[in-house]
């Protein structure tokens, strides 16, 4: 590879390895050329020469009570960004994530883990901080303290849905939560969610109503079609449930309903989500991919700057709305 590149083998190997920078033009030469050679490091020796795996571990869960595409774009973002930074991803879905991330981390089988799923208690979060393993959380446990956490603002979130629609003159509003397992094992993004939109309702003089969904058709088309039949005031519509989301426009066009001339609908998922579903729906772009991106790039900064100093960050992406033309003035009752 070297000779066909042109370079010495010591340079080949630092433009493999990325142990020395070298010149943009350098490195290309030595990539085409081990691409024209059908070359692929090996690991097992890579990882010996630099005691690094150039692997990430993923500690996620598909959940039965949570609507499964949804996981999966934080998947895409987080194994995309790595692999576009030379790191591939250990998807561990394990249901005792504890015991996961202590044998990932004991046996250094990956240089750092992404932890999703986090909940409020989260019973990884012990093993985490006693290990010099580096790792990342998307998502805010109720205790953040020495961890680098992603997440979207969900209580900015919930008060901006309300904002929106009060603004345009609804006073009475539905918002559809997450199933009420995933608010039992501590997904409090759920509650900072609801707790922000009940309270910024109440501010307002506005009624809330905050129903529970389920995770999956049928159920969730059932559960809509009875909250629309239990509360046939109401003109405004919250999605925090990405399957009720997905089922909405059935339901509309079951009842004869139009977004916004009979109902206005603000939802909570990404665009990427409404792109998929078809979804006519203005919502709040949850970003799977950027707090994906966010996460990993922090977390490969760990990697490669151990003991750097640097404090653990938190932060909360503020939630941008995108306007799809389901929300105007509510229809004369």
């Amino acid at each position: 590879m070297a000779r066909v590149a042109g370079v010495s083998r010591s340079t080949a190997s630092y433009v493999m390895t990325g142990r020395r920078t070298m010149s943009p033009a350098t490195q290309e030469r030595v990539r085409e050329a081990a691409r024209s050679l059908g070359y692929t490091p090996n690991a097992g020796a890579r990882a010996l020469a630099t005691k690094q795996t150039m692997v990430i571990g993923l500690l996620a869960q598909f959940l039965e009570d949570e609507f499964a595409p949804a996981m999966l774009q934080y998947i895409t973002g987080v194994t995309g960004t790595a692999r576009e930074l030379g790191y591939d991803t250990l998807l561990v879905s394990e249901p005792d994530g504890a015991h996961a991330l202590k044998r990932l981390t004991d046996s250094r089988m990956v240089d750092g883990v992404v932890l999703l799923n986090v909940a409020h208690d989260d019973d990884r979060l012990p093993v985490l901080r006693a290990t010099d393993v580096p790792g990342v959380l998307i998502g805010l446990p109720g205790d953040p303290s020495g961890l680098d956490v992603f997440d979207l603002d969900f209580a900015e979130s919930g008060r901006m849905m309300v904002e929106h629609l009060a603004a345009l003159g609804h006073r009475e509003l539905a918002l559809v939560t997450q199933p009420e397992h995933v608010v039992a094992r501590g997904g409090a993004y759920v509650w900072r969610l609801l707790d922000a939109a009940q309270e910024e309702a109440h501010r307002r003089g506005l009624r809330l109503h905050a129903v529970p969904g389920a995770s999956g058709q049928p159920q969730i088309g059932q559960d809509l079609h009875a909250l629309l039949d239990t509360h046939p005031a109401v003109t405004g519509l919250l999605l925090h449930n990405e399957a009720a989301a997905a089922a909405l426009p059935s339901v509309m066009y079951a009842r004869g309903l139009q977004a916004p001339r009979d109902l206005s609908v603000v939802g909570r998922y990404s665009d990427e989500f409404a792109r998929t579903f078809s979804l006519p729906f203005s919502s709040i772009e949850s970003a799977p991919d950027r707090l994906g991106q966010l996460a990993v790039r922090r977390l490969l900064h760990r990697i490669g700057a151990p003991g750097d100093g640097s404090p653990p960050q938190v932060l909360l992406l503020a939630p941008e709305l995108v306007d799809r033309g389901s929300t105007g003035a509510p229809a004369p009752r």
